[in-house]
């Protein structure tokens, strides 16, 4: 790809190291961003991606703007990978016991400035391509709909904050702070929409959080992630596609706007089912007791116009227990 520079904030991240691996196999050098340059372990990792030596990594915090800018010089593109979510206030409090001032200020403000930082940066580089890793939580609208899509269907952040869910919504509000600054000042903006990150990961950190924690957790005899199966669904995608999507995007000059970043919408009942099937032996939860209810349905015209064919749920399932069976760290 012409040998073109991309910079990836958050590039240790699950999200972020697999975009770093995509874009690694596809020719492009990459200027990464970490909080933590120091660990050597995780960049000498990064680094032994193929061609890892096309890598190079830099420290920077998005609540630091004066640490923005080196990675961006002579980039074509900013992928924002580093917006992880804050369940937590700074002193440790848990979000839901938060009140919407401290909410608002210590898990919301701090994303939505840290974005809006990069970006600033990004114009100031005349980097034109901005493309962010957000969240499913920002597409959830009161009253809910049968079938949901990227460009009507927006979270009530206010409603959000009502019910304590400061960590959903500090999604809403970035992406409103996002597109309102890239529009004003003539910036490509492509944001994805995640959930249930599933497939290889890169580093070793990556299998403290689910889905890879319960699932090594049951192929070494313990217990699932629930105690009985919950009556919900679950959305999910692999790793791989998801940061296909991303250069789908970047590489597509039409491309803009919000794109959902997942196969679809599974019941639990269903995600067990389909882990049994490879696990045979796996603690099982227990069982439901009433009728399951339908899975989120979405509208994917906008995620398939990128042209990716994205694995199917079983396919993604066993690569995802084969990963963790081989024991890859």
């Amino acid at each position: 790809m012409e040998n073109k520079l991309l910079t990836i904030f958050g590039a240790s991240g699950l999200v972020g190291s697999s975009i770093l691996r995509e874009a690694l196999d596809r020719g492009y050098h990459v200027n990464g961003t970490l909080r933590d340059i120091e660990n050597q372990d995780r960049i000498s990792r990064l680094k032994s991606l193929p061609s890892g030596n096309n890598a190079k990594f830099f420290s920077a915090d998005m609540a630091d703007i004066s640490s923005l800018d080196n990675p961006l010089i002579n980039s074509d593109a900013a992928i924002i990978c580093c917006l992880i979510p804050t369940y937590k206030g700074f002193d440790g409090t848990p979000a839901k016991e938060l009140d919407d001032e401290r909410g608002y200020n210590e898990i919301i403000k701090p994303t939505v400035d840290g974005c809006l930082n990069i970006l600033k940066i990004a114009k100031v580089n005349n980097v034109k391509n901005i493309l962010i890793c957000s969240s499913t939580s920002s597409t959830n609208p009161m009253p809910p709909v049968p079938v949901k899509n990227e460009l009507d269907h927006w979270s009530d952040e206010k409603e959000q904050c009502n019910s304590k869910k400061y960590t959903s919504a500090a999604k809403t509000y970035m992406e409103r702070a996002a597109f309102k600054f890239c529009n004003e000042n003539n910036l490509r903006l492509s944001i994805f929409l995640p959930t249930g990150l599933y497939g290889p990961a890169i580093l070793p950190e990556h299998l403290k959080h689910n889905p890879f924690l319960w699932i090594k957790r049951v192929l070494e005899g313990g217990n699932p992630r629930h105690q009985k199966v919950p009556n919900d669904s679950a959305s999910l995608i692999h790793l791989q596609d998801l940061a296909k999507l991303f250069l789908a995007a970047y590489e597509n000059p039409s491309a803009s706007g919000r794109y959902f970043g997942v196969l679809e919408s599974f019941h639990w009942n269903d995600i067990y089912r389909e882990c049994q099937k490879l696990i045979p032996d796996m603690q099982m939860p227990e069982p439901m007791s009433e009728d399951p209810v339908a899975p989120t349905q979405f509208d994917f015209k906008r995620r398939d116009s990128l042209g990716i064919k994205i694995r199917d749920f079983p396919t993604i399932m066993h690569e995802t227990v084969e990963w963790i069976k081989s024991r890859p760290f």
